[in-house]
C-alpha cells in the first residue's frame, strides 16, 4: 500500500516530520492511525538485537505485576470457559503465557517471529488470543487483526496491550513511546474502533490507555 494511504481505513494520510529526529510519519485524520515511514524502519537484524536487550523474566516481580494487572483487567472479566489460548508475539521470555498456565490452568500456545517461529496457531482455534506490546511493531497491523479474529472461537476474546497514541502532533512527537526504533504503528482508541468495525468485532473493554479487549459481533 502506498505511503499516502492509511493501512487501516485506506483514507489519504498526511505526512508529518519530527524536527528533532527527522523521522517521517503518516497520520490519518479519519481513523487516527499513525505509522512510521518505511525508510526509517530498522532491519530485522537490528530489531532482534534491540529485543535481546529486553530484560523481562518470569521471576521479575514488577514484570509479573505488570501482566497480572492486564490479566485481571482485560482478560478475566470477559473470559468465559477459557481453556486454550495463544500468546502472539510472546517475546524472548513468554511470561504472560507462563502466568496463564501456572496460575489459571490455561493451555497456552506461543508464537513469536524471532523466538518461537513455529506457526502453532495454524489449523487451531482458541478461546483467547493475547497480543501484548506487539501491534506497535507490525507493518500491516490490520492483516494481523484479521488473523486474530480467524483464530478465536465465537465466544473467544482478543486481548491487546499497546500504549494508545496522543492525537495531536506536538504530544505525539514528545511521546516516549516513539523513541523505541522498533515501534512503527500507533493507535488511538478510535483506530481500534475502526479496526473492530471493519472486521466484525466489538470492543468490550478498554482502560483508554493501554488495554483493549475485543470479541466477535454476535449475528
Amino acid at each position: 500500500m502506498k505511503d499516502n494511504k492509511c493501512k487501516i481505513c485506506n483514507s489519504v494520510t498526511t505526512p508529518i516530520i519530527n524536527k528533532k529526529t527527522n523521522v517521517k510519519y503518516h497520520t490519518c485524520s479519519y481513523c487516527e492511525f499513525t505509522c512510521k515511514d518505511e525508510k526509517h524502519f530498522v532491519t530485522k537484524k537490528e530489531e532482534l538485537t534491540i529485543y535481546n536487550f529486553h530484560n523481562n523474566f518470569i521471576y521479575d516481580p514488577e514484570y509479573i505485576a505488570f501482566f497480572k494487572k492486564f490479566i485481571n483487567k482485560a482478560i478475566l472479566p470477559y473470559a468465559s470457559n477459557i481453556i486454550k489460548g495463544l500468546d502472539f508475539g510472546s517475546g524472548p521470555q513468554p511470561v504472560l503465557a507462563e502466568l496463564l498456565k501456572r496460575e489459571y490452568n490455561y493451555k497456552m500456545h506461543i508464537y513469536d517471529v524471532f523466538f518461537a517461529p513455529e506457526k502453532v496457531y495454524e489449523n487451531n482455534k482458541y478461546d483467547l488470543v493475547t497480543c501484548t506490546e506487539v501491534v506497535e511493531h507490525l507493518k500491516n497491523p490490520l492483516e494481523y487483526f484479521k488473523i486474530f479474529k480467524s483464530l478465536i472461537n465465537n465466544n473467544g476474546i482478543i486481548a491487546v496491550m499497546t500504549l494508545l497514541s496522543p492525537n495531536n502532533e506536538k504530544d505525539f512527537f514528545d511521546w516516549w513511546y516513539i523513541r523505541d526504533k522498533t515501534h512503527i504503528s500507533f493507535f488511538t482508541l478510535k483506530t481500534m474502533q475502526v479496526i473492530a468495525s471493519k472486521l466484525g468485532l466489538k470492543i468490550v473493554y478498554t482502560d483508554n490507555k493501554r488495554y483493549i479487549t475485543l470479541k466477535k459481533v454476535n449475528k
